[in-house]
């Protein structure tokens, strides 16, 4: 299963933060934020679970057949407790052995995910849960880790890698740096859903690649409406 999730702050700006927090948030971001006011460094929260939500999370599932397909689901929703358990109910519908894969997953989806399912009471599927396991156990693949090679000095982006490996990718009306302002301000979720299905075609399709297999053609990728 290959999977992606688009997070934002918490709240729509740094006045609506609850005074406590918003002191935890001047003290967690004291060294990154450089410059700029813990105000101003607000809209980067959604990057830190303590501070951050997820909208949207996007999972693809490999089909079999003749020919491989892969079929693509959302669960995005104002609710995040809600979305999680909608998540959690499908993880715990699959086998335990299922592998997961994202791009810089081991880094941020996968524990993102985990944390925020603690915050919301939301029991952690056993395909996700890692404490106790040994390395072989844990069934994780990290499209970035793997094109590391060992190598840990560099964050690769989805985008280059893509386009190295002539990976074809719609040109999106939003990036990453854009999720925020069009959940909070725009109030467009269904626009952001798309974004991470496209995010997690790409990164389907970049584990094709390292595999030095054929690239899964478009009418055998099925998108599941919202």
């Amino acid at each position: 299963m290959v999977l992606d999730i688009e997070t934002v702050p918490q709240y729509r700006n740094f006045d609506e933060v609850p005074e406590h927090f918003q002191k935890l948030w001047e003290l967690k971001t004291q060294y990154q934020r450089k410059e700029e006011t813990a105000k101003e460094f607000y809209e980067r929260a959604g990057i830190w679970a303590e501070f951050g939500k997820i909208i949207c999370i996007s999972v693809g599932i490999f089909t079999g057949g003749k020919n491989i397909g892969l079929r693509v689901k959302s669960f995005a929703s104002h609710d995040e407790k809600e979305l999680l358990e909608q998540f959690a109910a499908l993880l715990v519908s699959q086998p335990s052995t299922l592998i997961l894969c994202a791009h810089n997953g081991k880094e941020f989806d996968f524990p993102y995910i985990c944390r925020r399912m603690l915050i919301n009471g939301v029991k952690i599927p056993s395909q996700l849960e890692i404490s106790g396991k040994k390395p072989w156990e844990i069934n994780h693949l990290d499209t970035m880790e793997l094109w590391k090679f060992g190598d840990y000095k560099n964050y690769t982006s989805l985008s280059l890698l893509t386009a190295i490996f002539n990976i074809p990718t719609p040109k999106d009306d939003i990036d990453g740096s854009m999720v925020g302002h069009v959940y909070w301000v725009e109030d467009q979720l269904d626009r952001i859903a798309i974004y991470c299905q496209k995010d997690v075609v790409a990164t389907a399709q970049l584990l094709r690649r390292y595999r030095g297999e054929e690239l899964i053609s478009d009418d055998c990728i099925t998108l599941v409406a919202l």
